[in-house]
């Protein structure tokens, strides 16, 4: 995996060296002794700890160990298997988290791939269980660490997603694959502890935001539910940031168990040829 230089105004290649990432105009990375690299830049953060917490990550991963989450993964590689990209080609997931879907689809098809998060937790993480595969943190919103035209697959699970971006380092027959959560996620946990039902339809909205860029090929619904016991419960709290509130915490606590639906729109889309 080449990755590009992140300091303004660079974008040159960065070479792996033993124990850090340096670009020819002198630009160098350390590596974390976990293994991923720190590509993140002063001016593209928004606190000194930004993404997800480690309890938040730890939780998360907990809740991916036990099995849920398995039919988000198992839709994303029967989509990723539609696209029949190629084994060895350069794959990127944005907001990779602890990087569970991440290494499923590296098993699955031989990708080169790399996990960015802008979460150093999370990271870290990924880097302990899944050495094989380049960690980095940074902002995905902002400048990605890619050339021009180097990816043939990008993926994004529940994060935000840069259009124009995505596009410039997307192949010209490269691949976007996105999981938004559809409207009954978690629709139990929310009805008994927060008062709401069903959430808004999200994926009309992406389709809409990308429609400028990518073409929407296929899509399909990764549903599973669940039941969980008052640990499983306080798991998918600290990993959503749900119940965060000392009333709502309260109200989960009394709830011993609980079936709970994990629920995503999948969104298969193609790069446009202008």
């Amino acid at each position: 995996m080449i990755l590009s230089c992140t300091v303004r105004g660079c974008g040159a290649p960065l070479v792996r060296l033993e124990r850090a990432y340096a670009c020819a105009r002198g630009h160098h990375f350390d590596t974390a002794r976990s293994g991923y690299v720190n590509l993140l830049q002063v001016q593209d953060r928004r606190s000194n700890t930004p993404g997800d917490t480690r309890e938040a990550v730890e939780a998360r991963r907990a809740l991916l160990d036990e099995g849920f989450g398995s039919a988000l993964t198992a839709s994303l590689v029967e989509m990723v298997e539609h696209a029949r990209i190629p084994p060895g080609s350069l794959v990127a997931d944005l907001g990779c988290g602890e990087g569970t879907h991440l290494r499923a689809l590296v098993e699955r098809f031989g990708f080169d791939a790399c996990g960015i998060d802008i979460s150093a937790h999370a990271a870290e993480a990924a880097a302990r269980r899944h050495p094989a595969i380049t960690w980095v943190v940074a902002n995905a919103d902002r400048t990605l660490p890619f050339a021009d035209a180097s990816l043939a697959l990008v993926i994004s699970i529940d994060g935000r997603r840069g259009a124009d971006e995505i596009a410039r380092v997307l192949a010209s027959s490269g691949t976007f694959v996105i999981a938004v959560a559809a409207e009954d996620d978690l629709v139990e946990l929310r009805s008994a502890v927060l008062g709401a039902a069903h959430a808004p339809d999200r994926s009309a909205s992406v389709i809409a935001e990308l429609g400028a860029k990518f073409e929407l090929i296929e899509r399909s619904v990764a549903r599973e539910t669940r039941s969980f016991d008052a640990q499983g419960l306080s798991r998918i709290a600290t990993s959503t940031y749900r119940c965060a509130r000392e009333r709502e915490r309260s109200k989960l606590e009394q709830i011993d168990r609980l079936e709970v639906t994990s629920s995503h729109h999948v969104l298969r889309f193609q790069r446009k040829l202008r």
